[in-house]
């Protein structure tokens, strides 16, 4: 988690909102990314996207099995979508979010039986460095 704030650090600095993601797999890390929407001006560059993206090239497939994915900010739909349909084995979650959250705030998409995969999903490693980066963000923002 501390990579995945680290890669959130990158998206503050870049004026992006402030989540970063890594992907792990079979104890290696294989993928990080993080928000890149307003660089790339496109709606779907958030950092779990770009990491499975990153993720996907470097196993040579889209099936991420054996693999975790480490995100500061619970996953939106788009996003829990994405990490089902990769098939990450679990996600770890530094904060919820209660305005756009698919793991368990708002709806959650990846405990879903209908669904032909479940994700394990872990919360709260380090919730208040991951919340406290989004809090300064949209503090600054609302300041210009």
């Amino acid at each position: 988690m501390r990579l995945a704030l680290e890669e959130a650090k990158k998206a503050y600095d870049k004026g992006e909102v402030p989540i970063g993601a890594v992907v792990v797999r079979k104890g290696e890390v294989i993928a990080t990314g993080y928000n890149l929407r307003e660089a790339l001006k496109e709606a779907t560059a958030h950092a779990e996207i770009i990491a499975i993206r990153k993720a996907c090239e470097k196993a040579g497939g889209w099936r991420l099995t054996e693999s975790a994915i480490y995100v500061t900010i619970e996953p939106c739909p788009m996003c829990a979508g994405a990490i089902l349909q990769s098939r990450i084995d679990r996600v770890v979650i530094g904060a919820m979010d209660s305005k756009a959250g698919a793991c368990g705030s708002i709806v959650n998409l990846l405990d879903n039986k209908a669904f032909n995969h479940q994700v394990e999903i872990v919360t709260g490693v380090l919730k208040e460095e991951c919340s406290d980066i989004m809090k300064k963000f949209f503090r600054q923002l609302r300041k210009k």
